[in-house]
């Protein structure tokens, strides 16, 4: 079920839009100030924001801004001002839409379904086309070669994101560094292999809340590594 977040000053009118939404499908919450909608809308869960613009604290233009830096998910500005800068302006913030009171609920609930079908749409499109490896915490984008830990893009050289993408790809087997050096330099390490070690070092410094205890990559003392799921 989506849930929905109406940031409302309006009482009454708020009411009426959760009501609405919520006998179409939807889990909807309220807040009617832009400072504690603002701040729900940054630490939970929701699928679309609803949000007006002339709100006590912060108004929804800040607020608009300040979730478009964190979240992409859409979000309809509503307002009793009618003039075209401030649509502008509140669309070239991130809005995704402009809605002018006074409207029919059952308008918010088509345009709320809409753009929900829409996201959605985007989202899927965007799995299929970026091949991901998300495991405990770690997403290894392998198209975009970028690698997030708890939604914290690090970086990563060429052959530190091979080495990672590697394991991470044939998790719970354990691999020498012979067989390390070999698939990822594809060459034998030629008695050296030194620099298997070193770049495990670097990953665990990436990835690894504690390096002196690794929760991803473990050391099989006498053989090699694997990778714990």
């Amino acid at each position: 079920m989506s849930r929905i977040l109406i940031i409302e000053d309006e009482v009454a009118i708020a009411h009426l839009e959760k009501d609405y939404l919520e006998l179409s499908g939807f889990k909807v919450e309220m807040e009617h100030t832009g400072d504690e909608g603002l701040k729900r809308a940054l630490n939970e869960e929701f699928n679309l924001v609803v949000l007006d613009l002339m709100l006590p604290g912060m108004d929804g233009f800040e607020v608009c801004k300040k979730i478009r830096e964190n979240k992409d998910i859409p979000v309809i500005m509503v307002s009793a001002k009618k003039d075209d800068i401030d649509k502008i302006h509140g669309l070239g913030l991130g809005a995704d839409d402009y809605m002018t009171k006074p409207f029919s609920p059952s308008e918010l609930v088509a345009r709320v379904k809409a753009h929900l079908a829409r996201y959605e749409r985007l989202v899927n499109t965007n799995q299929k086309n970026n091949d991901m490896i998300e495991i405990r915490g770690i997403r290894i984008d392998k198209t975009a070669r970028r690698v997030y830990i708890d939604g914290e893009e690090k970086n990563f050289t060429t052959k530190e994101f091979d080495l990672l993408t590697f394991l991470a790809e044939n998790p719970n087997h354990v691999y020498t560094k012979e067989e390390l050096f070999r698939e990822i330099w594809d060459m034998d390490s030629v008695g050296d292999i030194a620099t298997v070690t070193v770049h495990i070092k670097k990953i665990r410094e990436k990835i690894e809340g504690k390096t002196s205890k690794p929760q991803y990559i473990e050391t099989i003392w006498g053989v090699g590594y694997r990778f714990k799921v």
